[in-house]
């Protein structure tokens, strides 16, 4: 009980300003799954969209995915050689798993573990995806891979999946 309390209280102090101004943002997660040394922090919509708007001069690549899509399994090592390459103080990899909670510690878990993922996981758990969907971009259908690159105000959506050299070249387009 105590781990979740401090991991509620350093999701709501993480993301402060580069200038260090103290802009916390508001990221209450709902719940937390921990296993094997994993920690997935769960979040409703309304939680989670604070994570689409942080004005801190990073860039965040925020890849909405599946552990049950192909397309989506595929391109992950993309997005950890991304999460490898690039310093923490520049770039952020946030990978959405869009798996059913009940699945978490059966099939996501294991699949992170199994295929070392590093970047930061978090589970969106708001089944009303009519609801959400078009607040991440108007353009979107729904379809998974799904990718926001953005930095402070300047964003771009993506509704497909990428290669190393596309996703590369797509975040260079932020630095």
């Amino acid at each position: 009980m105590m781990s979740r309390l401090i991991l509620y209280i350093v999701f709501a102090i993480l993301f402060t300003n580069c200038r260090g101004e103290q802009q916390a943002v508001a990221l209450e997660a709902t719940g937390v799954f921990e296993s094997k040394g994993i920690t997935i922090p769960v979040y409703d919509f309304e939680s989670f969209k604070p994570l689409l708007k942080i004005n801190d001069g990073k860039i965040r690549v925020i890849n909405f995915w599946a552990t049950w899509c192909k397309p989506c399994v595929a391109e992950l090592p993309y997005f950890e050689l991304i999460n490898s390459r690039y310093p923490d103080d520049k770039v952020e990899v946030i990978l959405v798993s869009l798996d059913l909670p009940s699945q978490v510690e059966t099939k996501l878990i294991p699949f992170i573990e199994k295929q070392k993922i590093e970047s930061k996981v978090v589970l969106l758990d708001d089944p009303d995806a009519n609801s959400w969907i078009s607040i991440v971009n108007s353009d979107w259908s729904g379809s998974i891979p799904a990718t926001v690159i953005y930095k402070n105000g300047d964003s771009n959506f993506y509704e497909r999946s990428f290669t190393y050299n596309e996703l590369e070249k797509e975040l260079k387009k932020m630095l």
